[in-house]
């Protein structure tokens, strides 16, 4: 089993290449969790609570993610 990066978010893109199909999906800081971290705010109670819910997060994490690729067995599609 392969498995991601981080929390995946996004929308996962499928697409074909000589004959093969893959599918896209991006991971890592996204969604209330990295609210804080990509706009740069600072006050506990903005997005909702979540900037001071999660302002622990940049100790372990930073923006930037992930693309993993995964190729289907041949025959799947």
């Amino acid at each position: 089993m392969s498995r991601t990066a981080g929390n995946t978010f996004g929308n996962v893109t499928t697409y074909e290449q000589n004959g093969r199909q893959y599918i896209a999906v991006l991971s890592g800081v996204g969604g209330w969790a990295g609210i804080g971290l990509a706009a740069g705010l600072t006050d506990p109670t903005a997005g909702l609570g979540a900037v001071g819910g999660y302002a622990a997060l940049s100790n372990y994490t930073a923006l930037g993610g992930t693309l993993t690729v995964f190729a289907l067995p041949q025959g799947a599609n």
